[in-house]
């Protein structure tokens, strides 16, 4: 395993790599269904030269003019809203807030750069271990382009509000979902794993543009994060739609054994992707001066297992769609699996 999300592509040791290894699985089959046809894909990409936010998007810079806006909306900060947190100082809100934005941020950048790019690349080259249309490859280029743009503003846009703020980033090692993903793909044998991360790709991308709209282009937000939020849900639209064209030709490329491995793990993909770090939130409360009595208190008043559960559907009710299209959850310990991580049909 290389890399940090466990499949380096593009290096020396391509043909040992377990994507590769997926390809000749897949063509030993018992008899799997053929790919769709090359005429059967329509490309999203089609005005990408001038719709792109790389192609066609200023650089979103902080203004002087916008004091009284916040960093990050506060209704999207569920522990703003509770009473004890509420008691707390109002530069420490906007500390919060302005490290929630980093954490954002940082999420971004570290999924675009470090988990999504490495599966395009491989996709755009042919090693992905999915036989595909010429103009569907073609097209995992653009995404390239788009996820390495969406790295680049993330991190300018965050080194621009420390420079403002004078507030310093306290951000974790590496997000939690990298951590939940490297545990799991850890868990499984190479090849699985390499089905693992593909999935999660497609989850990621599918479910990404969900939570991008929850972000609203309100004036209560500071205009250079409304603009790169909507820059970066623009791109994750087209995103999603390849995805989910992806995820068709490749279950019809996978054995039946294969389709029932992966329909087990599109739930637990599904809250790697979507589940709140809250220790680390508890933590962050103690350093505003919570006790850690009352920091346990806002994180299980907050992020009740009613509220997460009911997040989780909401967010992955076109993802969970799109398997349950292709039959992934009329396997039983698939449909059972929904249900132990809380996600609803």
């Amino acid at each position: 395993m290389c890399g940090t999300a466990g499949m380096f592509v593009g290096c020396a040791a391509l043909t040992q790599c377990p994507k590769q290894l997926l390809l000749h699985r897949v063509a030993a089959a018992d008899a799997p269904e053929p790919p769709s046809p090359p005429g059967d894909y329509r490309s999203p990409f089609r005005n990408w030269h001038e719709r792109a936010a790389v192609r066609q998007s200023p650089r979103r810079t902080l203004r002087e003019d916008e004091s009284g806006r916040h960093y990050f909306p506060p209704d999207l900060v569920p522990i703003t809203q509770h009473p004890l947190v509420k008691e707390l100082p109002a530069a420490v809100h906007e500390e919060l807030l302005v490290q929630h934005l980093y954490r954002y941020l940082d999420f971004t950048a570290r999924l675009e750069s470090l988990v999504v790019n490495r599966t395009v690349l491989s996709i755009a080259q042919g090693s992905v271990g999915v036989q595909l249309p010429d103009e569907m490859r073609f097209d995992a280029y653009k995404i390239y382009c788009d996820e390495a743009y969406h790295t680049l503003f993330s991190i300018d846009l965050a080194r621009q509000v420390e420079q403002r703020t004078r507030i310093a980033p306290r951000l974790p090692r590496q997000p939690f979902f990298l951590d939940r993903l490297h545990r799991l793909l850890d868990e499984l044998p190479p090849a699985d794993g390499a089905l693992a991360e593909i999935l999660f790709v497609v989850v990621s991308e599918t479910l990404i543009s969900a939570s991008l709209a929850e972000i609203p282009d309100s004036s209560e937000v500071v205009a250079a994060v409304s603009g790169t939020v909507r820059d970066h849900a623009g791109d994750e639209g087209r995103h999603h739609a390849y995805f989910a064209m992806f995820l068709r030709q490749m279950w019809g490329q996978l054995s039946p054994a294969e389709r029932r491995a992966a329909a087990r793990l599109v739930p637990r993909l599904i809250t790697t992707f979507l589940h709140p770090d809250l220790p680390a939130i508890r933590e962050e409360l103690i350093r505003y001066g919570l006790g850690e009595d009352d920091a346990h208190r806002v994180v299980a008043e907050t992020y009740t297992p009613e509220i997460l559960s009911q997040h989780l559907a909401a967010m992955s009710r076109q993802t969970v769609r799109y398997f349950e299209s292709l039959g992934a959850f009329d396997d039983a310990r698939a449909l059972e699996e929904l249900h132990v991580h809380g996600i609803r049909k």
